[in-house]
């Protein structure tokens, strides 16, 4: 797992790996924040690459009925 990197990264280009980076851990249902984090982007700029790669950020494995009995 990468460490924090604040956004250290900010104004730098998008490159394939960073993609990759956001569609791995947008699957492990890490919240966008930490991904900014974990890559040194801001989270608008991780919505933005989802946005731009097709990548979902929803949570997954998440009951329907979640709260209710």
């Amino acid at each position: 797992m990468a460490n924090w990197q604040g956004d250290k990264n900010s104004g730098k280009p998008i490159t394939p790996a960073v993609v990759q980076q956001v569609r791995d851990l947008a699957k492990g249902n890490t919240p966008t924040r930490v991904i900014g984090g974990m890559i040194g982007r801001t989270e608008a700029s991780v919505r933005g690459i989802a946005s731009d790669n097709g990548i979902s950020l929803k949570p997954t494995n998440q009951s329907p009925n979640k709260g209710k009995q």
